[in-house]
């Protein structure tokens, strides 16, 4: 079942992208849930082991974000029990997964202290992820604004 999100949510603000995305995943378990189907988990059980969360909780995190069709319920192939898979909005979700990942390893922990490390197949550490524009220059606060819908 997939509910109709625009009819369903009662927006923090309605034209702005950063709200209604943080109202569709923007909690903690939300994002660790996904975090974890972009690691390899794929049953309630992989997801409850890796995040320690309540069934509760995770039974209702992954409820909604299969009902806003970011994670969809497959069949294992036992046929026994049901397994979680992103959807493409899902895996779009990457590079906010990797950019708070990365915020993360700058602030959120002190120097030198061990954390995990995001790799490519190559072993490689991932690059910073930068917004650029169209000519190359790297993009901030300072050089970007908010057009707003009218």
């Amino acid at each position: 079942m997939t509910y109709d999100i625009a009819a369903s949510i009662a927006w923090t603000d309605p034209s702005c992208p950063v709200a209604r995305t943080t109202d569709l995943v923007g909690d903690r378990w939300s994002l660790l849930v996904i975090r974890d189907a972009m690691d390899g988990a794929r049953s309630f059980t992989d997801f409850q082991r890796r995040t320690g969360i309540a069934r509760n909780i995770l039974t209702d995190r992954l409820r909604k974000l299969t009902a806003y069709g970011i994670i969809a319920q497959v069949d294992a192939q036992s046929g026994k029990r049901k397994l979680y898979e992103l959807t493409d909005a899902g895996k779009d979700l990457f590079p906010v997964i990797v950019t708070l990942r990365q915020w993360g390893e700058r602030h959120a922990f002190a120097a030198g202290e061990d954390h995990s490390v995001l790799v490519g197949d190559d072993y490689a550490r991932v690059p910073e992820l930068v917004p650029m524009s169209a000519d190359g220059t790297p993009l901030t606060s300072e050089n970007t604004r908010v057009r707003r819908a009218r």
